[in-house]
């Protein structure tokens, strides 16, 4: 597992992280998400030891992480950290024997990952000869070339289309199945809700909120529910306890306790034929404006 607790850092006057702490579990995808310049980079840097804390820690299974350490983590920048000009299969593998893997195995993990990422046929390839997103693709194996016992990335799915974005989604679900804590930081809060097991939002350098997403994601607001029925709900509206946030003749979708909402189900179904009833669980992007406002 590895935690940050208590990271504060300032630039000059600036304090742009303040006791900042979370968790990132051993096989738990975790999401970092925030707005501009809200302190994702920067306590990322912190992690990789690229920047100084002024105070606080990062240690991984309670042992504070030092240099040596490191080593062990895969890391992905936002921005492009990758040689223009040398072909894509040689890179990959030179960056895996940059952290002291063996030339047959980079070799073997290098084609493994350029097939799994959709890359064999760009292997000999410059990186500066590919569009965007395959280079972004590249970043991704690069970050794992060396097996990491840690994964960090900034932005990985930037500049992805649909299919790849799938693509990448999947290696990063295989890699935290081998008991990998992965980190990554996203602005497209669709993706962080379908991928990730555990979410921590930061605004203005502080934490705003941290834990597993759908336990964010039902604290978000008041229980609201999803009905639909074949006839009319207009008598919704007057039902005791019941607040109604969105009406469309048959379909609504209302606030209410667990007692209230069954007592609707009941007088629902004795109108007609219920289609769906179901709880309603808050979007991210709920929590999200939420927690950040």
């Amino acid at each position: 597992m590895l935690t940050i607790a208590g990271v504060t850092k300032h630039f000059g006057d600036r304090r742009v992280l303040h006791d900042v702490g979370f968790t990132v579990g051993s096989g738990r995808l975790t999401g970092f998400v925030g707005g501009n310049g809200a302190g994702k980079t920067t306590t990322m840097r912190i992690l990789l030891g690229v920047l100084q804390a002024d105070a606080g820690t990062v240690s991984i299974d309670g042992t504070t992480v030092g240099p040596a350490d490191r080593r062990r983590f895969g890391y992905m920048p936002e921005e492009r950290g990758l040689y223009p000009k040398m072909p894509v299969a040689e890179q990959v593998t030179y960056l895996a024997r940059l952290h002291g893997v063996d030339k047959r195995t980079a070799a073997e993990r290098t084609a493994a990952l350029l097939e799994r990422l959709d890359l064999t046929q760009h292997a000999d390839d410059a990186v500066e000869k590919l569009s965007l997103g395959n280079q972004q693709r590249v970043q991704v194996a690069a970050a794992l070339a060396h097996d990491p016992e840690v994964l960090v990335l900034d932005e990985p799915f930037s500049g992805l289309d649909p299919m790849a974005v799938d693509t990448v989604l999947g290696v990063l679900r295989e890699t935290a199945a081998r008991g990998v804590p992965v980190l990554f930081s996203s602005h497209q809060l669709d993706v962080v809700e379908r991928l990730c097991d555990d979410v921590v939002v930061i605004a203005d350098g502080t934490i705003r909120a941290a834990g597993p997403q759908e336990d964010l994601r039902r604290a978000a607001g008041p229980a609201a529910w999803e009905l639909l029925v074949d006839g009319d709900l207009a008598w919704l509206r007057t039902e005791p306890g019941v607040t109604v946030r969105e009406f469309d003749g048959g379909y609504a979708v209302f606030e209410a306790d667990d007692a209230t909402a069954q007592a609707v189900l009941q007088r629902a179904v004795q109108h007609g034929t219920v289609g769906s009833f179901a709880p309603r669980v808050p979007r991210l992007s709920e929590v999200f404006r939420e927690v950040v406002r």
